[in-house]
């Protein structure tokens, strides 16, 4: 880093709407993404181009950006269409566009800043740097890269920022190269309608799909093996921002609002945490001081356990969620006895109604009830749920009732703009009133009438909690200057000095702000010469392959959703290894050995293969398997 140079740090949250993303921004967001109307990666959170003028209208006072998501493929008959909405949401006032497909960067648009969608899939240095000559700002990077292989991609992004995700689910392949939706059920992934095949219990088979039973760690075949846990990388924040990370971005685009609080208040406070420690270094991308009332604890957030995943050389253990995808929580109970559907328990935690409760059944099961009340010692489960039967049954609690109407409220947490008033009398008898504030504007202010009348007793403390009274503003009073002496001054023509300051200073932070503009595309014409792309390259219109083939790629294959393959079809590359994961990585001298070969993993809805490419330590995922309706 040059010396002398500040960075900026983005806090990037998550909204599946406007409520929840102006919750984000009220809990420290620096940055909010958010689904465009249509032809994001979620199509169940899509938001209508009103609630995303009122997320950039929350969003404004702070300096936080809005970015709308645009990052599916798209089809031919969709270009208009999708051209015609972002015009709209320009409209809007979004600060950027976060997009997948390349046909977007030869539409005609307004200038824009666009990010790159981990659908990108930018798994090296050539294709950030790809990207970055092609216009994109940012470019978010695998969940999968080191802090290593995270300053190669800083190195490679010719100045764009690098974006890289700090927390929440994972998927177990490379973004943008997940096909199995698809080929499976007829769903897509890059079309945002993922089925979640990752999260689905398979059977473990060896080559010839014998079950395998006779497995290290002592447990069966049946489990959900392509299940990982969720991302936590709090404890991790500067190593990332040493690796040239500029944008820390939680996932959740389908998390409900409690969540977005309490993760995004979490990582605020760590965030404002390092940059209280390097103050020359770091700064926040937006401004205001945010407060909580509630202790931001991530453990009681949705979560399958936590990994850093493959951040550090070690960081790639205890990775898998292979017994449950849900969400188990803390243990709060054991079962001391079962009286039909109703339980004697023994905790230290109070229970409350309404909570959810989970336990494991004997196969390793996770299913659960919710409370119907609690009377002392006694549970009394809501009809509908499984009850345990047997005593000694750990019990968790996955929803604490108390906990989440509290997270419901709409005061958990307030965010203000630090602002500094001096008060003046002018030589013709007028008042002026100063005022600046934390963004480093400020605005000057002259009352129409004279003072010269002089009070009868001190008046400054008077005037400074006048002053003072910002509650119905997103202001609070930083430093008071108060150059009046004993100026009799009327509380009305003070408060509409103050009112009156406070607009014009926020009309000047308005019209000063300007949205960041698209960079240039400056990818030389023959930048992708000798590239053939097959259909993981997810080229699904004919704008797309222009856009490709006219800087010297050659697409062979389009998108799997539009020229569907014929036979075995590999439909995932990941990091995660299942055999070194059991602890029989091919590579690791004496390790426990599972059957050699290809292994399988069986399911109603078909079965995927399993080859193990060690030289890459990557895990291929195959399948012969078609549309089920399973899913």
């Amino acid at each position: 880093m040059a010396q002398g140079k500040v960075q900026t740090l983005e806090l990037l949250a998550p909204a599946r709407d406007a409520a929840t993303a102006i919750a984000a921004i009220m809990h420290g967001a620096d940055a909010v993404y958010i689904g465009a109307p249509a032809f994001g990666a979620r199509a169940s959170a899509g938001n209508s181009i009103e609630e995303i003028s009122m997320v950039v209208e929350a969003a404004r006072p702070f300096g936080v950006r809005v970015y709308a998501t645009v990052n599916t493929i798209i089809y031919d008959d969709e270009l208009p269409a999708v051209e015609a909405m972002i015009g709209k949401l320009c409209r809007a006032g979004v600060d950027a566009l976060i997009v997948q497909d390349p046909a977007i960067l030869s539409m005609n648009i307004p200038p824009i800043e666009l990010h790159a969608s981990t659908q990108w899939d930018s798994r090296s240095p050539e294709k950030i740097s790809m990207l970055a000559q092609a216009g994109f700002a940012q470019i978010v990077v695998p969940r999968e890269f080191s802090l290593e292989q995270i300053a190669d991609a800083t190195k490679a992004a010719n100045g764009a920022s690098i974006e890289a995700f700090v927390h929440g689910a994972l998927c177990v392949s490379y973004s943008g190269d997940c096909h199995a939706g698809q080929v499976l059920s007829g769903r897509s992934a890059n079309r945002g309608q993922c089925p979640q095949v990752c999260r689905l219990k398979y059977t473990l088979a060896d080559s010839k799909g014998n079950p395998v039973t006779d497995l290290p760690d002592g447990r069966g075949p049946e489990r959900h093996w392509l299940s990982l846990a969720d991302m936590n990388r709090l404890d991790y924040l500067q190593q990332m921002a040493e690796a040239g990370v500029r944008s820390f971005k939680i996932e959740g685009r389908l998390k409900p609002i409690s969540y977005v609080k309490t993760v995004t208040a979490a990582y605020s406070k760590a965030l404002d945490e390092l940059v209280a420690r390097y103050p020359e270094r770091y700064r926040r991308s937006s401004y205001g001081r945010t407060q909580t009332n509630f202790n931001p604890d991530l453990a009681s957030a949705f979560n399958r356990g936590f990994t850093p995943y493959f951040l550090t050389p070690k960081a790639d253990r205890a990775i898998t969620s292979w017994s449950t995808p849900k969400f188990v929580g803390p243990k709060v109970a054991e079962v001391e006895a079962v009286e039909g559907r109703r339980l004697r328990v023994r905790g230290n935690v109070p229970l409350h109604n309404g909570d959810g409760i989970g336990w494991f059944d004997p196969q390793r099961g996770f299913t659960g009830f919710r409370v119907n009340r609690v009377e002392g010692e006694y549970v009394y489960p809501a009809p509908g749920g499984d009850v345990p039967s047997r005593r000694g049954t750990e019990l968790f609690r996955n929803s604490d009732a108390e906990r989440e109407a509290q997270l419901l409220r709409n005061d958990t947490s307030q965010r203000t703009i630090a602002v500094d008033f001096i008060l003046r009398h002018l030589p013709d008898g007028r008042l002026a009133v100063d005022v600046a504030d934390e963004r480093g504007f400020h605005a000057t202010i002259t009352s129409e009438l004279t003072f010269t009348d002089m009070a009868r007793s001190p008046q400054q403390a008077q005037r400074r909690d006048l002053i003072g009274k910002l509650g119905n503003t997103h202001y609070r009073l930083r430093d008071f200057s108060d150059h009046l002496g004993e100026l009799f001054v009327p509380s009305s023509a003070l408060a509409a000095l103050r009112r009156n300051a406070l607009e014009l200073l926020e009309n000047v932070w308005i019209i000063s702000r300007r949205r960041p503009q698209r960079r240039p595309c400056n990818l030389p014409i023959d930048a992708l010469k000798g590239l053939v792309l097959d259909y993981h390259a997810n080229v699904a219109n004919s704008a797309a392959r222009k856009f490709l083939t006219e800087h010297g790629a050659e697409v062979k294959q389009l998108a799997i959703e539009v020229e569907p393959q014929p036979g075995r079809v590999r439909v995932m590359t990941t990091r995660y290894c299942l055999r070194r994961s059991l602890g029989a990585c091919l590579k690791t001298p004496g390790a426990t050995r599972l059957p050699k070969g290809v292994l399988k993993l069986i399911a109603p809805i078909g079965t995927l293969e399993l080859d193990f490419d060690c030289k890459n330590c990557q895990m291929k995922i195959y399948t012969t398997n078609r549309f089920s309706d399973k899913i």
